[in-house]
């Protein structure tokens, strides 16, 4: 089934565009990129200092999977998150194009029920599940 790989890239392409825009934004201001198993992983310059701004719902952001790109702050939370950010590379691979709106709409849903939009979202509780990495260094 190895001739179905090059199919799974096609199938995941429009998350990994969008990574692969981050990648080039990262490059351009003095980021890195490399290849690790299969998939990009860029950190540094802009990418980092965005990630780092986070968002209203989770805050600072240690790294993000968008198809087969992982935007991270940098090569040691690269390594860290990485057993988590796979789960979400195979979960872009099951989902293809309707990853992204499944998980807002995953989020949206268990939000709207009381929960925590993002540690309750299904997508992220397989991902911790494999790998926490939610835990906390002790003071």
């Amino acid at each position: 089934m190895r001739w179905l790989r090059p199919l799974v890239y096609v199938w995941v392409f429009p998350g990994t565009a969008v990574g692969l825009f981050g990648t080039a934004l990262a490059l351009v201001s003095g980021g890195k990129a490399r290849v690790v198993d299969g998939v990009i992983e860029a950190h540094g310059g802009w990418i980092t200092s965005r990630l780092i701004q986070g968002n209203r719902w989770v805050g600072p952001i240690s790294a993000i999977t968008l198809g087969h790109v992982v935007l991270g702050c940098d090569e040691a939370t690269l390594a860290r998150t990485r057993l988590h950010e796979r789960v979400h590379v195979r979960q872009y691979e099951r989902w293809g194009p309707f990853f992204i709106p499944a998980y807002l709409a995953a989020s949206a849903w268990v939000g709207w029920r009381g929960y925590h939009a993002y540690l309750d979202n299904p997508f992220e509780v397989e991902a911790y599940a494999i790998d926490d990495t939610r835990q906390v260094e002790p003071d």
